[in-house]
Order: C-alpha cells, then structure tokens, then sequence
C-alpha cells in the first residue's frame, strides 16, 4: 500500500514524498510563491522571463552546461509560470534522481540571470504576448477570467509590451530574490525513490535558504456579467464561467461528479445536446477548477457566427436544467463515476503526474493524498448525494464572454 512522507524543513518548504515501487522513474514537482498575482503592477510578465531564464544557466554553469549536465543525466525538465506560484518539473530515472536535486537547487538559489540572456529572452516573452492575436481561443478564456475574478488572480501571466519593454535584469535578479523563498513553497517527489535518502538529501541542498514571500489577497468576486470582443473571424468563442466549491470542501467531489454528467467525453450532456443532436458547433465542453479558496466551472463553445445565438442559449439552458431538474439518470451517473475512476488510475501511472498531484492537494488541501484515498472518496459518491447537491448548488453570478464579429443576446 502506497504511503506518503510529508513533513517540512526546518526554513518552512514543505515536502511530501511518495515511494511507487512498480516503477522506475521519478517525478518531482516545485512550487514556489512567484507567480503572475505577487508581480509589481508595473512588471507583469517577470515569470514569463524566469520561466525561459531559469533554464538558461545557474551556480557554476553557463546555458550550455546546465543543458548538457541535466541531458546527461536523462532529465527532461520544465518551468512554468502560474497564477500564484512558478513550477519546476522534472523526470528523471530514480537512481539518477540525486544529481539532478542539485541542479534543481542551483536553479532555485542561484539562477545566473546571464545579461546576454535577458534580450533573446524578452523577445521570446514578446512573440508569446503576440500570438494571442492568432489564438481566439486562449484570448477569449483569459478575457473571461479577467472579468470573472478580480486582481491580482485574474492576471494573464503574459504581462503587457509596456511592461515587458520595462523589465531589467535587476527586476529580474531582485524580484527573484524576493519571490523564490522556502517558506510559502513545495516540494513533491513520487517514483522509484528512498523517503529517507531523499529527506536527507533535501535538508543538506535547502536547509540554510530561507525566507518568505508572503501572501497574495484573494478575492474571487470580479466585475462578472456579460462582455464582448470583436473580432472579424469565421468564428465564435464562447466562454461561461460560474462558482463551484473549493477543493479541500466536501462538495468538491459532487461537483466534479456534475462536470462528468455534463462534459464526460462524447457521451456527456453537452456534448450530446449542443453538437450531436443540433450540430451547432465544433467544440463544447465544461471543466471544473478547485482551487484552495474558492473554485469555478468554465464552460466553453466554439462555433460559427451563424449557429453562435443559438449555441449560447442551449449551453446556458443545459447548465441550467441540470440544476433545476437534478434528472441525473442512473446511467450518466455510473459512467461518471467510472470516468473519474479510470482517470485516477491513470494518473497514478505517471511519476510526474504523481508529484504535480501531490503537490497541488498540499496547496489546496494542507496535506497530500494517496491514490487509494482519493479513489475511496470516489467511491463515497451516491446519486442520491449528487440530487441532493444539485438541489443546493449555487453558481453565483455568471461571466459570459464572447469573441466574434459581433456581440450575442443573454436572456434575463
């Protein structure tokens, strides 16, 4: 039976790790207070810089040799700058596991932020900024945010040209000092691994950093209602947004059950409803995202200007029954729960899965959970449960957003 270690240095990082005896990989998972909402106002975009820059040379090491001492090892790796933290992946084989912490904790603690890097490194952030022109799709869904919540979570991470354009290699360094503490951050190992070795590894690369970044405000409740973009394509993208629960809530997992109902592949209600029986659109779904205060569901619709008016009101009017009437069949509820189930068991077959996992429950919930804890949870689930919750559920008030050649009419 799986068992996590969790416990926390003595500078306040926290770590959890996870010994899987069937495999022989490693995933690790770091994240670290630095994301897009504790940016400067007038510095948005820093994480887009660090997440190329901290890949780009660290301690002893230039570019070249930081990449040629990771492939060497056989440790793919990443960075990514989020809403409230930055996150280092990486996966490695487990024996090997060792080598690659150091290069990590290089990384962390002494990222070289080479100047001649800083120009290529902005240009690149740049051409991301620019590309939203070409992708209706991320524009849309980042607009919706921006009106659904309220700063500074509702920030895009890609900053603005003003911004960027006023980035230093001082803003660089500087706000990385004060950002990239232990104290606030998370640390998530899964695979083929000793708990102990690992812990004692662990205490010898982090135990003199210190430091805390501090704490971002959160308020979910942004200016919400019903917003439009023009733009002169072929297409229309739809975006509805609504409240839902948090993770660590005991609704969290009924919610999760309504989302499979309604968006559980091409069986599902939306799915069935919007695009098979009416064929008015390419793409429809719905996603439901806990996070450790509060959560949302977004439901999307891609489709033409034509057949647009038409596929609002029948996703609105989808979400609406599933509330109004809670006629969640027998049928629709064992297939979302066999949905859930399968990609629980799929997530465990992947180490870095695992660790991204681990470390997002520590986050949201204050403490990590196993596969069988989570797959039990599953199995607390009734229809009986899902009915009464549907009776209960409340969505607040809506975010509509649209992207098109013109704007689309919401009744009431």
């Amino acid at each position: 039976m799986s068992s996590i270690k969790f416990f926390s240095l003595s500078n306040g990082l926290h770590v959890a790790i996870e010994p899987m005896s069937d495999v022989r990989s490693a995933g690790v998972s770091l994240l670290l207070p630095a994301g897009s909402a504790l940016e400067p106002d007038d510095l948005q975009g820093l994480g887009a810089m660090w997440s190329e820059l901290l890949l780009r040379g660290a301690g002893d090491l230039d570019s070249k040799e930081q990449a040629d001492a990771f492939d060497a090892l056989g440790i793919s790796r990443s960075v990514d700058a989020r809403t409230l933290f930055v996150s280092i992946t990486m996966r490695a084989m487990g024996s090997r596991l060792d080598g690659g912490l150091e290069l990590l904790a290089a990384m962390v603690r002494q990222p070289r932020f080479d100047a001649g890097s800083i120009e290529p490194t902005r240009e690149l952030a740049l051409q991301s900024l620019a590309s939203l022109a070409d992708d209706p799709r991320e524009r849309c869904a980042l607009k919706a945010r921006e009106h659904h919540l309220r700063e500074p979570i509702n920030r895009s991470g890609y900053g603005s040209e003003q911004t960027l354009r006023a980035i230093s290699r001082e803003d660089v360094a500087g706000w990385w000092e004060r950002l990239a503490r232990p104290d606030g951050s998370i640390l998530a190992i899964a695979g083929d691994v000793d708990p102990d070795a690992i812990s004692r590894r662990l205490e010898s690369l982090f135990a003199d950093w210190s430091g805390s970044a501090g704490e971002v405000v959160i308020d979910p409740q942004g200016v919400r209602g019903n917003h439009h973009e023009e733009d002169q394509s072929n297409q229309v993208q739809i975006d509805v947004l609504h409240d839902a629960p948090a993770d660590a809530h005991e609704d969290s997992v009924l919610e999760a059950t309504v989302q499979s109902v309604l968006s559980g592949g091409m069986s599902g209600r939306l799915f069935t409803e919007v695009r098979e029986k009416r064929g008015l659109c390419y793409s429809v779904h719905s996603g439901y995202s806990p996070s450790k205060e509060f959560g949302t569901v977004s439901a999307y619709v891609g489709t033409t200007p034509e057949r647009a008016q038409e596929s609002l009101d029948v996703l609105l009017a989808e979400m609406a029954r599933i509330n109004e009437k809670r006629d969640v069949t027998e049928e629709e509820f064992a297939r979302a729960i066999v949905g859930m189930k399968s990609r629980v068991v799929f997530s465990g077959e992947s180490t870095g899965a695992r660790a991204s996992s681990i470390a997002g429950d520590i986050h949201r919930r204050g403490q990590p959970r196993t596969l069988a804890e989570i797959a039990e949870q599953i199995d607390g689930v009734t229809l009986e449960r899902v009915v009464e919750y549907l009776g209960r559920r409340e969505a607040g008030r809506l975010t509509i957003q649209t992207l098109g050649p013109a704007g689309l009419e919401v009744a009431g």
